[in-house]
């Protein structure tokens, strides 16, 4: 049987992989988790007695692209968050942004650009369905080194022209994961004019948004006000924002045509949204009050970390996120170690990055969450520092 040879390449997914490293050996400890972004904050109060009124919704099959009630809670979210007015026809329900990453992809990457194979660019490191995505759609994917040289941020204006005329879709995550990298007003204006003069659409995953040190982050319908809509898709979810993953619930914003396309394509190969989980999903994006509550715990984290990693060299608290971004010379080796001799589990950050011609920018990290309750990542970060910095 011949199999595809697109996805051939690929490394293995990031968690299986630090299962193959780490399962086999004995932890040096009682287990601490601090690997995956899964929030461990208490979820919005209202989310059972909202479910439990809505059980005979499972009953139907929900509206594709999302109710009205849950499009006009996200439309009216929009405009009290950015000031940005867009409209329910330019909405669309996801069931977890990983799902718009990808498809939004597949509904607007040009076969061709510039009569050459479309490219797609993303930071490196970077959340892996933009490369999937990419190769899915035949395109090229090229990784833009985001490390300490560059402010853990891609530098679009080294890219040459010429794969500039050839990008088609640029990836764009602020706060960024896992550096927690926020992208200025003035650096999102600027990728929407390279957008403008070489014809490329930014997607930007804004996933951590409602999670920040000091001031809320700047987003792409904020800033893009004025400019073409079909320049910009933006993504938010309510797996960080209100502390359900497992809800699955999310959206992608877009220009009017790009909508168009977007839906069409949903239409066929998309998994709606339960009408129960979208009436719950309506009530998280219309309340501000949970959200506060769980960001007052990120921010004590944040004023945790700093204490703990006082006088470490090399480390830097985020401007958003709930990563910890650690410099510890060799990521992988650290993440052994860690396991070995006191039991708290991190994630390498060279799984999250691609080696280029000029290196692998995320192989000298680690990548720590900071999703478990205060008492548990205040443990958790000591015996972390003790191990590695001292």
């Amino acid at each position: 049987m011949a199999f595809p040879e697109r996805f051939s390449n690929l490394p293995d997914y990031a968690f299986p992989r630090l299962r193959k490293l780490l399962d086999h050996l004995t932890p040096g400890g009682e287990p601490i988790a601090m690997t995956i972004g899964e929030p461990k904050h208490d979820m919005p109060a209202f989310v059972g007695p909202i479910l439990a009124g809505s059980l005979g919704g499972f009953g139907v099959y929900p509206p594709n692209d999302g109710t009205p009630g849950l499009l006009s809670a996200i439309s009216g979210w929009i405009a009290r968050r950015y000031g940005a007015q867009v409209g329910e026809d330019r909405l669309m329900v996801l069931n977890g942004t990983r799902e718009g990453l990808f498809n939004a992809c597949l509904a607007l990457c040009p076969e061709v650009k510039n009569g050459k194979r479309p490219v797609v660019l993303m930071p490196n490191p970077f959340y892996q369905v933009y490369a999937v995505a990419a190769l899915a759609v035949g395109a090229e994917p090229v990784y833009l080194p985001a490390g300490a040289a560059t402010g853990f941020l891609p530098d679009f204006r080294a890219v040459s022209p010429d794969v500039l005329d050839r990008t088609a879709v640029v990836y764009l995550c602020s706060p960024a994961n896992p550096q927690g990298v926020v992208a200025s007003r003035d650096y999102l204006a600027d990728l929407l004019a390279l957008a403008e003069k070489h014809d490329f659409v930014v997607f930007s995953d804004e996933c951590y948004s409602e999670i920040w040190r000091e001031a809320p982050p700047p987003g792409i319908l904020e800033v893009g006000q004025g400019t073409d809509p079909e320049r910009i898709v933006a993504f938010n979810s309510l797996s960080k924002r209100s502390n359900m993953p497992g809800l699955r619930s999310g959206f992608a914003a877009a220009g009017p045509e790009s909508m168009k396309r977007m839906r069409q394509l949903r239409s066929f190969a998309g998994a709606p949204l339960p009408l129960p989980l979208q009436k719950v999903a309506e009530a998280c994006w219309r309340d501000e009050a949970h959200v506060e509550e769980s960001l007052a715990l990120y921010q004590a984290k944040y004023r945790m970390a700093a204490e703990v990693f006082d006088g470490v060299q090399g480390f830097r608290l985020p401007d958003g996120g709930m990563f910890l971004w650690l410099p510890v010379g060799d990521g992988e080796a650290a993440a052994l170690k860690l396991w070995q001799e006191t039991g708290i589990r991190v994630l390498p950050g060279g799984y999250l990055s691609r080696d280029t011609a000029t290196g692998n920018p995320g192989r000298d990290y680690i990548r720590v969450a900071l999703v478990a309750p205060q008492e548990e990542t205040q443990r958790g970060l000591i015996l972390l520092r003790d191990c590695l910095y001292r």
